[in-house]
């Protein structure tokens, strides 16, 4: 093997933002952060919880809000 172009391997802290935090050997630096993981995500806990993200659902209903029928 080749000396010097290999990466960084750091021991590393995953957190999510649901407060799951696990230990792993990752290439990315010490501390990595997550959005969502295994333990929140709908498809591994079969709960239904929407994810927004910079307001998407709030500017949806706004902009659909003249075609509502009730």
């Amino acid at each position: 093997m080749k000396d010097g172009i290999h990466p960084q391997v750091y021991k590393a802290t995953i957190s999510c933002a649901c407060g799951f935090e696990v230990e792993a050997l990752s290439t990315k630096g010490e501390s990595v952060a997550t959005e969502i993981c295994s333990n929140c995500h709908p498809f591994y806990t079969g709960k239904q919880r929407f994810v927004d993200t910079a307001g998407r659902i709030d500017r949806f209903r706004k902009k659909y809000a003249k075609f509502d029928t009730n």
